[in-house]
């Protein structure tokens, strides 16, 4: 059975930096895309960023471009969120998501497998 299981979350100051792990077990973690999405309080679930099988292509959502970088460990089926000059409007529980269609969505709907989240709150 596919588990994600991220960690890394926490409280941090405005400016500051974190850096987020997601470990999957149970399935093709070298043949699945990966992506990061958060969840604001009140609001819908959003993308963040995602990574290709080989981790040569990423894509960003423009809130994050330039701040946050994505990447993978195939040997340790590990991904990654480096976050960078955090801001309030980041403080969100963030989710990583594995898709082993390959689809290179932004889309949640084409994520099958998700984890259960970890908090990130950015203070002013």
């Amino acid at each position: 059975q596919a588990r994600l299981a991220e960690s890394g979350g926490g409280l941090v100051q405005s400016g500051g930096s974190l850096r987020l792990s997601c470990v999957a077990s149970g399935l093709a973690f070298s043949r699945s895309d990966m992506a990061w999405f958060r969840q604001p309080p009140g609001k819908e679930r959003e993308f963040v960023a995602r990574v290709s099988l080989t981790g040569v292509i990423t894509n960003y959502s423009d809130s994050v471009l330039g701040r946050f970088t994505v990447s993978r460990d195939n040997a340790k089926n590990t991904v990654f969120l480096q976050m960078n000059s955090l801001k309030p409007e980041d403080t969100a529980v963030y989710y990583c998501a594995a898709d082993r269609v390959g689809s290179a969505s932004t889309y949640a709907a084409r994520y099958q497998y998700w984890g259960q989240g970890t908090q990130v709150t950015v203070s002013s």
